[in-house]
């Protein structure tokens, strides 16, 4: 069945955690667009490291409304449930990247 309670929404939320991780890759990036524009925000060190800690707590966030969809649509059972919850969603913030 692979989930579906939630309609999918949870991928929604990791691509706006993939969207700010391109966002701080770009950052520093001083090319312009075809508008004259620069391509990276230039954003000091410090925002920077909000946004690395948005990203990671969105995709958290996407992880646990997956273990959560898997659950209640019958695709994992309580033990699972415990078993990947304890592995993708309580994984070190050093190691989501």
């Amino acid at each position: 069945m692979s989930g579906g309670h939630f309609e999918y929404s949870q991928y929604r939320v990791r691509e706006i955690a993939e969207d700010i991780d391109r966002l701080i890759a770009t950052n520093d990036d001083t090319t312009t667009n075809e508008w004259g524009y620069r391509n990276g925000y230039g954003y000091p060190p410090e925002i920077i490291d909000r946004f690395k800690e948005a990203a990671h707590t969105l995709e958290r966030a996407a992880d646990m409304a997956q273990r959560v969809d898997w659950l209640v649509s019958g695709d994992d059972g309580p033990e699972c449930f415990m078993s990947r919850w304890d592995k993708e969603v309580r994984k070190p913030y050093n190691q989501t990247k």
